[in-house]
């Protein structure tokens, strides 16, 4: 699929009014996103986690309206929100061109968490890729009843999900990884099937030992990141380690492709924990520099470095771009890791919080 392919050429004007609601979870990359380039495509392939608990729930309503201005109110918790205004208005002229009736209606954006507000959760994920499938289902809809190309009338899953990943990805890079499960990668990459324009559902084996792989997400700070994902990804712009970093990621992936059909888990730790102080390591190391990471953060890193090394687990870490703690385990270990957990590491949570979450099949259309 080309940026051509995702236009809407024509639609069924007459629809007045209509409602669609989705579910869509967040995600935990493994091989880690980092710098990006023109109109959100990344600098680098990654590879992630769907998640299964962590999930924003959005409902959109549509209804005709005159003028030629973009028209919307967001909702938040049953709330209205004025903060999340200005990243929908810029959402949304970004994507226009693929759905110019846009312009056409007046849309209440509904929207929630299953997971606590400001939990150090990134919620852009989740978040836009739910509004970018509410927008599809509505496109969908309209749709109905037009005589179109071949390609236009391509509402198979396949090409819905591909135009929802697509448009999510101009919304929030990562989003794009939220609409498939189990794993989905972005970004060109020779070792896989993959785009820059949207995320692909993996397509290689997988062992068994992946199978409901469990993510206990510790919050270690919920306040905001003195540097937001946006910055960090610019500083990436003539970073003096960010040609060696993009071609590891590439490496990287294709080795965690082999380790993921032969069940290795032992390599899949080294991978995945290497990735996770690598992108930390390139903040460190951007000008201006900065750490994103906590003293609780480093204190339960190493908690899990000793507790591997003493029970032979495969228990692991990965971060993403703030100071909480992904703590990733076979779902066999279940039982030991939330008591080590318990025993050990809540200790180091703000307000000793956690989140049990698991890998996920993706987003699911609400009520239709």
């Amino acid at each position: 699929m080309t940026e051509q392919d995702f236009i809407l050429k024509s639609y069924n004007s007459n629809i007045e009014n209509g409602s669609v609601k989705w579910s869509s979870p967040s995600n935990i990359a493994l091989v880690k996103y980092w710098g990006k380039k023109e109109h959100q495509i990344p600098e680098n392939p990654s590879i992630s986690f769907t998640l299964s608990n962590c999930k924003t729930i959005t409902e959109v309503t549509y209804s005709k309206k005159a003028g030629n201005d973009f028209s919307f109110d967001v909702y938040f918790e049953g709330e209205k929100n004025e903060a999340f205004k200005p990243k929908i208005q810029i959402f949304f002229e970004r994507i226009e061109t693929y759905m110019p009736f846009l312009r056409d209606y007046h849309f209440k954006i509904e929207t929630s968490n299953t997971f606590p507000h400001s939990s150090g959760i990134a919620s852009s994920a989740s978040g836009m890729s739910a509004i970018a499938l509410c927008l599809m289902s509505i496109e969908q809809k309209l749709k109905e009843d037009v005589t179109l190309s071949a390609v236009e009338r391509s509402f198979d899953k396949n090409y819905f999900n591909q135009k929802a990943s697509f448009l999510a990805r101009l919304g929030s890079g990562s989003a794009c990884r939220s609409i498939e499960g189990e794993l989905v990668v972005w970004g060109k990459n020779e070792s896989t099937e993959s785009s820059d324009l949207y995320g692909v559902k993996f397509d290689g084996e997988v062992h068994s030992n992946f199978k409901n792989y469990q993510d206990t997400i510790l919050l270690v700070d919920k306040g905001e990141k003195q540097v937001s994902s946006t910055v960090g990804h610019k500083l990436m712009f003539g970073h003096p380690f960010a040609k060696e970093r993009f071609a590891q990621a590439h490496d990287n992936l294709a080795t965690l492709k082999a380790i993921l059909a032969f069940g290795d888990l032992k390599a899949f730790v080294k991978v995945v924990e290497s990735e996770a102080l690598t992108l930390h390591a390139m903040m460190m190391t951007s000008m201006p520099y900065f750490i994103l990471m906590k003293p609780n953060t480093l204190e339960i890193i190493n908690k899990i470095w000793q507790y591997r090394a003493e029970n032979d687990s495969n228990v692991c870490f990965t971060l993403d771009a703030g100071a909480n703690v992904h703590v990733l385990y076979p779902e066999r270990e279940k039982q030991n890791i939330l008591e080590f957990i318990k025993s050990e590491l809540v200790s180091y949570c703000q307000n000793g919080h956690y989140i049990c979450d698991q890998i996920g099949l993706g987003a699911n259309q609400i009520g239709f």
